[in-house]
């Protein structure tokens, strides 16, 4: 049968209109003025991660002056922001440079498949219009750039929990919470102490629709600091040399500390422990054993730092409308959960706060000449092209510093590729592993979420320039100088079809 479905042809398509495709989007745009770019959304809203998120006090763990964009000041005085502050910034930039005309919302990508005869990608997209219903469509493309994230948008992570169906109250996981949910007057168990746990749980206790009490039930104490919402310097930056200069000031000046900061941690780690106890302990009160609750197992940055923003996590531990837990989950019961000590927390409402499910180009099937793609068995060049893949580019941000901030050299990157491309009358790249390359874990960070996940991860090569860095300032010297190199087999489909295979890879 005759497939009668709409085609559309353009020479890159953006996949995610988050942060990094949003950024992504402008970088090509500027770089490449007569190329014809898509920018496609799955969902009816741009934003990603701050337009999906409901829970209460959704904000960003990094600080917006090294979240943002190099060319977009952020002029908000709270440095540390919530959702709504950082989807205004994102739609401001849609706005002031003219990504609308490239935006297609309610447009999910479900395969991509990829043609060495054609030298482009047939992507089957799954069109939602106003009214939910759906309809396919086709696009060819010459690019793919990949800004899809690192997680399922579709479902959060939750162990199971004998006697769940037991419990009265209700059961809720931070991916999934209603907006108008009311849980005013609650009593509310937050099983978790990552981000999520930690952000919402002086958020709970703010307002008139403050929960009664919130209880943090952690099997494994995070480490949590405490940082000024406001960056002070960054005001008096601001009005001394204007908002683009103030604004990439205040960058560099971040990026700088945070590195010295997550340097002198990884590198001194006892110190490190011994200084994170000593700041915790100057914030918890009396009745807090900070070596029961705060002294994690795992050396400081083994997993993320949580941030609390002006200390509110502590301070409603101060005030007693909130209190930790470190205890082992036996079952749910009807009032709430018993624990491997023997004690019940009671509660009306019980917050998941377990994690994600890692998820890689957005969950995308894609085939190379018919043949299936693994994503686990592909090596990323540069951390960004992966092996064995033609003409696909994918952002992954930083484990130790703001995402983002990765956004700009891998757009320049993938730029310096497109005009080689260009000038040698090239249509297809693809990365090929040398022989005997070894690989290595992608992620360096040992969060369960991540552990569970890195069966399904691309790897990456024990040697460069098929590594990447977990911070910015050693990453930034990788992108440094001639990119192009004998690990990039350029051709063009009117010759013979490239040879895709990835050889020579230790697995």
């Amino acid at each position: 049968m005759q497939d009668t479905r709409e085609v559309e042809s353009v020479d890159v398509v953006i996949i995610g209109a988050g942060v990094s495709g949003i950024g992504a989007a402008k970088y090509m745009i500027n770089d490449f003025p007569d190329r014809r770019v898509l920018l496609l959304e799955s969902r009816a809203s741009i934003g990603g991660t701050w337009d999906l998120f409901k829970y209460p006090g959704i904000r960003s763990d990094s600080d917006l002056h090294t979240y943002g964009y190099e060319f977009k000041p952020w002029r908000h005085e709270s440095a540390i922001a919530e959702a709504p502050l950082i989807r205004d910034y994102l739609a401001e930039t849609v706005e002031e440079h003219g990504l609308k005309d490239l935006l297609r919302l309610g447009h999910r990508v479900i395969a991509a498949d990829w043609s060495s005869a054609e030298a482009r990608w047939t992507l089957t997209v799954v069109v939602t219009n106003d009214a939910g219903v759906e309809r396919e469509k086709t696009i060819k493309a010459n690019w793919v750039f990949s800004a899809t994230g690192y997680y399922n948008y579709d479902e959060g992570y939750t162990p199971h929990f004998d006697g769940r169906e037991e419990f009265s109250g209700d059961i809720l996981h931070p991916q999934h919470w209603p907006e108008d949910y009311d849980y005013s007057g609650k009593r509310v168990v937050v099983i978790g102490s990552g981000a999520t746990a930690v952000t919402m749980i002086p958020a709970m206790l703010m307002g008139d629709g403050a929960a009664a009490h919130v209880t943090m039930l952690q099997r494994t104490p995070s480490y949590i600091v405490s940082l000024p919402r406001v960056d002070k310097l960054a005001v008096t930056l601001s009005k001394l040399f204007g908002a683009k200069w103030g604004y990439l000031l205040t960058r560099q000046k971040n990026i700088w500390l945070d590195y010295l900061f997550v340097s002198a941690l990884t590198k001194y780690p006892n110190w490190g422990r011994k200084q994170l106890r000593k700041w915790a302990l100057k914030e918890l009160p009396a009745n807090v054993d900070v070596d029961v609750h705060f002294n994690p197992p795992y050396a400081p940055w083994d997993q993320r730092l949580c941030v609390t923003p002006d200390g509110e996590f502590f301070a409603a531990l101060r005030d007693g409308s909130a209190d930790v837990v470190t205890d082992h989950i036996v079952r749910f019961t009807e009032n709430g959960i018993l624990l491997k000590s023997g004690k019940t927390l009671e509660a009306d409402l019980v917050v998941t706060a377990t994690g994600l499910n890692m998820q890689m180009l957005g969950g995308i099937q894609q085939t190379v000449d018919g043949n299936p793609v693994k994503v686990a068995d592909t090596v990323l060049y540069r951390g960004a092209l992966m092996s064995g893949v033609p003409n696909w580019a994918m952002m992954l941000g930083y484990t130790k510093a703001s995402w983002t901030l990765r956004l700009a050299n891998v757009c320049r990157f993938v730029s310096d590729v497109l005009r080689h491309m260009d000038a040698n009358g090239h249509d297809i790249v693809v990365p090929i592993i040398p022989k005997g390359l070894g690989t290595e874990d992608l992620v360096d960070l040992s969060s369960g979420y991540m552990r569970r996940s890195l069966k399904d991860l691309p790897r990456q090569g024990t040697e460069m320039p098929w590594q990447m860095r977990t911070t910015f300032v050693k990453d930034n010297r990788l992108f440094k100088g001639h990119l192009i190199d004998e690990n990039l087999r350029f051709s063009a489909h009117t010759a013979q079809a490239p040879d895709l295979t990835t050889v020579g890879a230790d697995k």
